[in-house]
């Protein structure tokens, strides 16, 4: 049986390589000319910068991914020792971080952000003591719904409104349906700690106003598992998979844009190139922008439930503005900064205001500042850094110009590093840069408006209302990746190819669930 799976992003392989496990044919097809999506590499001038994600998160869930072999495509919830990752290791070393995240004020404070419960203690202590007993009920609280919906529902594909209805009182009773920052607020008075423990959904593309106070359980996902690097890059892990899947008899073809999606009696049955190429299939998985998938591969007749009233009604997240840049060393970066650095601006609200809501470009900005090469110094040339900086900015619905605003913003967010004093004489330093706008990520990475994450996880947009991992509108067509269930972010990525897949085996009956798992799991 041939599957077509439509792009090589960490969904996609991932999802693929449990396919090729399960014995079935698989062919990635993929628009550029390298695997990874958002993941993808950047080289220059002897530079390698990650142009995606950067925090690895959830280390068994790699290491229940790199254990799968024929005959063995793990598919049910499994969180293996994290210890030595010894199926990982063969394809791509992590190392932890420590800590996770410094965090900048703009009075000059900073806050390290680790797993170290009495480091963690001993910073609030610092910076706002008024706040330890606040602290100590938000632990409380954030662990048990980093447990329910964690835990126990991370791996739930909610396929109807009653999936959902069968947790909502448990959702409820523990508030994790209330918006983030407001649930933050119940437990920090000091301005500064509640920015650092809801400011994390912005790394899946939620505003912290916005998104539902589920997302309270990053705090424990982060501390249960670490933060982590895979050594020479996210590229490397991408490599990883690639290999992965290669081994498993996968196969990629690069260079291979999908126009169209085909259809036959409401069944997906292959997929017509951008040359004209024809590919016949049994089966098809789009690991594409949801709205891409349906409103561009998809042809009109073939839309029931997502046609074009429910794709315009889709809010999407924001976008991105990354400058990637390679700087002479002078020995000193890493006394004021780490791997990971959240450099806050004077505003919170009214800054995410702005660029979700108003949709303006503001005159401030928040970065996050990446690092690596305190980490990993093979991916710049002796005697220099690779960094990149990456600021949130609205999607393209804002009708911005970037082709104008583009290397003004480059400027500005160089100088602000430089001027700041977070890398004194940058803009005398500099050897090599580089950047992307919305623009990149509309017309590069097929992602509708440009946004950088998918459907924004708003509580309307969250489990079951979130897209479906199994097309509604056509047989035979699957999907996964950060725009489906259960979103953004690496680990969630993971979770959706382990459903996607799972439904498929159990579509074509190639797999039962264990004894005893409960039928929302399938």
């Amino acid at each position: 049986m041939r599957v077509l799976v439509i792009g090589s992003g960490v969904g996609g392989l991932a999802c693929a390589i449990r396919l090729a496990a399960m014995g079935l044919q698989v062919l990635v097809l993929e628009k550029l000319d390298g695997p990874g999506g958002r993941a993808r590499v950047h080289r220059a001038e002897g530079f390698t910068f990650d142009m995606g994600p950067t925090v690895i998160t959830v280390p068994p869930f790699l290491e229940d991914l790199f254990a799968t072999g024929p005959g063995n495509p793990r598919l049910y919830p499994d969180f293996p020792e994290e210890e030595g990752l010894k199926a990982t290791a063969r394809y791509v070393k992590l190392v932890p971080l420590d800590p996770f995240y410094r965090i900048h004020f703009p009075d000059g404070t900073h806050f390290d952000y680790k797993d170290d419960r009495e480091h963690l203690l001993s910073e609030i202590r610092r910076l706002a003591p008024e706040d330890l007993p606040g602290y100590l009920r938000f632990e409380a609280d954030a662990k048990a719904i980093f447990r329910r919906g964690f835990l126990e529902l991370g791996f739930t594909h909610f396929g109807s409104l009653l999936d959902l209805l069968r947790v909502a009182p448990d959702l409820l009773r523990l508030d994790a349906v209330r918006p983030l920052f407001s649930f933050v607020k119940k437990y920090f008075k000091n301005p500064k700690m509640r920015r650092v423990f809801s400011f994390e959904s912005l790394l899946i593309g939620g505003n912290p106003l916005a998104v539902p106070a589920i997302y309270a359980m990053i705090h424990f996902v982060e501390r249960t598992w670490g933060v982590h690097f895979a050594l020479g890059g996210t590229g490397a892990l991408v490599q990883g998979m690639v290999r992965k899947l290669e081994e498993l008899g996968g196969k990629i073809r690069y260079r291979a844009p999908v126009r169209r999606i085909l259809t036959r009696k409401g069944r997906a049955v292959g997929v017509v190139l951008e040359d004209g190429e024809r590919i016949d299939a049994d089966l098809v998985v789009s690991n594409a922008d949801y709205v891409h998938t349906y409103g561009e591969l998809l042809a009109p007749e073939d839309r029931r439930l997502h046609g074009d009233w429910r794709l315009k009604r889709t809010r999407l997240s924001m976008s991105l503005f990354v400058a990637y840049f390679g700087f002479r060393a002078r020995g000193d970066e890493g006394e004021r900064l780490k791997h990971h650095n959240v450099l806050l601006s004077e505003r919170y609200e009214g800054l995410l205001l702005d660029i979700f809501a108003r949709k303006v470009l503001p005159e401030d900005f928040a970065h996050y500042l990446h690092l690596p090469t305190l980490t990993d110094p093979s991916l710049a040339p002796p005697g220099h850094h690779a960094a990149y900086t990456l600021v949130p900015v609205p999607h393209n619905g804002s009708g911005l110009d970037w082709r104008v605003l583009g290397p003004m913003y480059l400027e500005k967010a160089l100088r602000y590093l430089d001027e700041r004093g977070f890398l004194p004489g940058l803009v005398d330093r500099l050897v090599y840069t580089h950047y992307i706008t919305p623009d990149y990520f509309q017309w590069t990475l097929n992602s509708h408006l440009g946004n950088a994450f998918g459907p924004e996880p708003v509580l309307w947009q969250t489990a079951s209302f979130r897209p479906h991992n199994r097309s509604e509108d056509v047989k035979g067509l699957y999907l996964v990746g950060q725009s489906y269930q259960p979103g953004a972010g690496l680990p969630s990525v993971l979770m959706s190819a382990k459903m996607t897949a799972r439904l498929i085996a159990h579509d074509l009956g190639l797999e039962r669930a264990p004894k005893g798992l409960r039928e929302a799991w399938v």
